[in-house]
């Protein structure tokens, strides 16, 4: 049975402190947060008596930086929205276009991309 473990983080100094309460007197630190994990297996399982393969780690920040992470997230959520709305429209255009009767090489110039691109499209 793996033990779900949650190690709560915060910033001190140079390092991030870190604790874990399913774990009596699990305290620990890293320099980085990607090294929190390593750091709370390993003394997990010197305190527990048992294999690092008995436990996974959870790192939170008890939502510190959710206001960012949310606002990064949606940033990045509309992005991608505009970017396949790009994508439809670029193919839609192409096939219009084409459709048309223009040669790859004025469709091309037309919408300011490489003959290449025009024909990737077309696809």
């Amino acid at each position: 049975m793996t033990i779900h473990l949650t190690a709560h983080v915060i910033r001190s100094g140079g390092w991030w402190a870190v604790s874990v309460d399913e774990v009596e007197g699990l305290n620990t630190q890293a320099r980085r947060l990607d090294q929190v994990p390593a750091m709370v297996l390993d003394a997990a399982a010197l305190l527990t008596d048992r294999p690092e393969s008995d436990f996974d780690v959870e790192v939170s920040t008890d939502g510190l930086y959710a206001d960012q992470v949310a606002e990064y997230k949606s940033a990045a959520q509309q992005a991608a929205e505009a970017s396949a709305h790009a994508a439809a429209v670029s193919r839609q255009s192409v096939a219009r276009l084409r459709a048309d009767g223009l040669p790859v090489r004025d469709v091309a110039t037309i919408l300011g991309v490489s003959p290449q691109r025009v024909s990737q499209l077309s696809h």
